[in-house]
């Protein structure tokens, strides 16, 4: 019986010696020592939440510009389409008609200098 008293002293004593450690290690003096270390974490984190932020600010934009981007797409494709429809030649035929201008049947004539001519044969 003695040593199993014995041996429950000595787990009393590992276990007191184990709080003394816990003590001495959460002090006063050991937070006081660590304020810098804590202050750095404490930047770190506030620099991560930022950054997260930052990167959903980010992606916002970039959606909403590649949205834009496809709106203006869109919208020039059917610009260009339809000034290659008003621009064929039937087309402008019927839009300057009621100006009186009329489509030419004969094949148009070439004018020529004749002063150049002469100096050409020279």
């Amino acid at each position: 019986m003695s040593e199993e008293k014995e041996q429950e002293e000595v787990v009393a004593g590992k276990e007191k010696e184990r709080k003394r450690e816990r003590k001495r290690i959460f002090s006063y003096r050991w937070i006081v020592k660590n304020i810098p270390f804590f202050l750095f974490l404490s930047v770190l984190a506030v620099i991560y939440i930022y950054n997260g932020h930052y990167a959903d600010k980010t992606i916002r934009n970039i959606n909403k510009v590649s949205k834009e981007l496809k709106e203006l797409q869109y919208e020039y494709k059917t610009l260009k389409s339809e000034v290659m429809y008003r621009s064929k030649q039937s087309e402008m035929a019927k839009a300057v008609e009621p100006l009186g201008l009329k489509e030419l049947v004969a094949p148009p004539v070439i004018l020529s200098d004749s002063i150049s001519e002469e100096k050409s044969n020279n």
